[in-house]
């Protein structure tokens, strides 16, 4: 198994993303999805188990589906300011 670099595994933990949730709330089924933003419903499953960080392209394109902001998401956790 390829070892994932350290930016890989800090980002995996610290983005947190909402899309299953949305997706399952407005009964959007995860082929459907896929197929909207033009990849495989094994890479929408990827990102939705925090396995898989999508590019910048493949996250605007899956907000524009939703009707929805990036931020909405896809979220940093709050940091002190």
């Amino acid at each position: 198994m390829l070892a994932l670099p350290h930016e890989v595994k800090y980002a995996l933990r610290v983005v947190n993303n909402v899309l299953r949730d949305i997706r399952k709330k407005r009964e959007i089924r995860l082929i459907d999805l896929a197929k909207s933003v033009g990849v495989s419903r094994q890479a929408i499953h990827a990102i939705e188990s925090k396995k898989y960080i999508p590019s910048v392209e493949l996250a605007l394109r899956i907000s524009k589906f939703l009707k929805l902001s990036v931020e909405d998401v896809f979220k940093l956790p709050r940091t002190k300011a």
